[in-house]
């Protein structure tokens, strides 16, 4: 998950446009989502980690 979070495409600046980005953190929203790679920028809410299942911490 944190390789996801930390990921930083060269060749694109908006992480919904990287295909190789499939992880969109918000920290002001303490939101995680999964990218939907539709041409927008649709993502899906997690609150879990989708490889091994734990809680994901809100930051303070």
């Amino acid at each position: 998950m944190k390789y996801h979070l930390e990921y930083k495409c060269t060749e694109h600046k908006n992480v919904f446009d990287c295909p190789d980005n499939i992880i969109y953190s918000s920290p002001k929203k303490n939101t995680f989502g999964i990218i939907i790679h539709d041409g927008g920028s649709s993502f899906i809410k997690i609150k879990y980690c989708p490889w091994c299942g734990t809680k994901l911490k809100k930051k303070k």
